[in-house]
């Protein structure tokens, strides 16, 4: 049997407080907090980790990159380097026809690429908001659509005889679960709105796309004549 510390009275071993006394006995309580925001969230990941879990189509990253702010920028960077990649790819498929034809096809892969991300994302964000009661900002939806261009960073190998064909196939179905995903996680509702909203948005895209392209050709048809 244990003893008081202060009296040395006799006390049972479950007794927290000495019968005799009063004195406190045992080990005192650890005291608990809540631990703050800070201690709670995980640690972010580094910029080439996001790049790997979009890829992976972790739904953790597109999560965390719709929720930081500074990101915009990191996807972005993302979106220059998948359309540089893809636009060397373009260019050494067209490299046979001349440096001049693998020229024209990286800028045009490169600027293709630019455009539908800037376009897709607005359209994506409106289609979202608008028809399918999606909650959203504009950034959120710009920062994880951005990252849904991870796999596109393989582009680059498009160019290999007909593995190319079929690594592009392969990667725009890779790049359009990511989209999905991407547009999902930031709209906060389900798959099935995130595929029709996808769906809509891309063709509205294209069709601002092919009305962009006769515009910027008409200067030049008009030149030519």
């Amino acid at each position: 049997m244990p003893f008081c510390p202060r009296c040395g009275s006799q006390v049972s071993e479950d007794a927290q407080y000495c019968p005799n006394c009063g004195a406190p006995l045992g080990k005192p309580e650890p005291t608990t907090t809540s631990p703050t925001p800070e201690a709670r969230a995980p640690a972010a990941r580094s910029f080439f980790g996001r790049i790997y879990g979009a890829a992976a189509l972790d739904t953790s990253v597109y999560e965390e990159v719709e929720a930081d702010r500074t990101a915009t920028t990191q996807a972005l960077l993302v979106v220059i380097l998948a359309s540089i990649s893809q636009g060397i790819g373009t260019a050494l498929s067209n490299w046979r026809s001349g440096p001049t034809r693998a020229g024209v096809g990286f800028f045009e892969g490169l600027f293709q690429a630019l455009l539908l991300w800037a376009i897709w994302s607005f359209v994506t964000y409106f289609v979202g908001t608008r028809l399918f009661g999606g909650r959203a900002t504009y950034g959120e939806l710009l920062r994880t659509i951005g990252f849904a261009n991870s796999p596109n960073l393989l582009g680059i190998f498009t160019f290999i005889p007909i593995l190319g064909g079929i690594l592009s196939f392969a990667l725009w179905i890779w790049a359009l679960a990511a989209m999905i995903i991407a547009v999902r996680q930031a709209l906060d509702f389900s798959t099935g709105k995130a595929i029709m909203t996808c769906i809509v948005g891309f063709i509205a895209a294209v069709v601002l796309l092919i009305i962009v392209a006769i515009i910027l050709a008409i200067p030049l048809i008009l030149f030519n004549l």
